[in-house]
């Protein structure tokens, strides 16, 4: 009996990533985070066809988490009624206790939630969030010189082998 559908791990859907928010930000911690979407909002993310630059969450006095200014292009081959609004609300999906834990963090003055990455786990698609505290122009400078200092230590640790 032949399982080669049921036992690959590899995923074959894009990984859509938020790399402005390394840059721009300070990422304290990181949740996953499951995301209420339709049908042609999966098929878009499937051909990786997204952005999340802009992107930010938020916990509504309701009690649930939101995905805001996520951009999703509406999916090609769909009639144009049965597609999604680009740029709609997403609801998040987290336990109540990662929620409260998130609410916690976030009441400190100068943290937010932004969105690092969209990727496929076991066929569902996950968010990853980060706790973000913002970067000022200083801090930007210091973590590039540091890139650039351990970037010529790696190259004169290659040069003396």
């Amino acid at each position: 009996m032949s399982l080669v559908g049921k036992d690959r791990k590899d995923n074959l859907s894009p990984r859509i990533e938020n790399r402005k928010a390394w840059h721009d930000f300070f990422i304290e911690a990181k949740i996953e985070c499951g995301m209420v979407l339709v049908g042609s909002e999966v098929k878009s993310l499937r051909a990786g066809k997204a952005s999340i630059q802009e992107a930010f969450a938020r916990i509504d006095p309701g009690g649930g988490l939101v995905l805001y200014q996520a951009h999703i292009d509406p999916y090609e081959k769909a009639a144009s009624v049965n597609n999604h609004e680009p740029k709609r609300e997403r609801k998040l999906l987290v336990h109540k206790r990662e929620l409260k834990r998130l609410a916690d963090a976030t009441k400190v003055k100068g943290t937010t939630l932004v969105p690092l990455a969209i990727y496929f786990k076991d066929g569902r698609a996950k968010l990853e969030l980060g706790v973000a505290r913002g970067k000022q122009q200083h801090d930007k400078r210091e973590t590039i010189k540091r890139k650039e200092q351990d970037r010529e230590l790696r190259r004169m640790q290659m040069t003396r082998r």
